[in-house]
């Protein structure tokens, strides 16, 4: 059994996130289709978890 995620990991999970889409974003000169794939890919891997964790609270 997985042990639920803390308020603190869940917001240092989507402040780095943040960082890391707000990287991608700014780096990148022209934002197309694979960029946008893998954002919305790793902010599934990263707000589903997070969602459920709070949710069974």
């Amino acid at each position: 059994m997985r042990r639920r995620i803390t308020k603190f990991q869940a917001a240092c999970f989507i402040l780095l996130w943040g960082v890391l889409f707000f990287i991608v974003i700014t780096s990148k000169a022209k934002i197309d289709g694979p960029v946008i794939m893998s954002l919305l890919i790793s902010a599934a891997l990263v707000f589903i978890p997070v969602y459920k964790s709070m949710k069974k609270k």
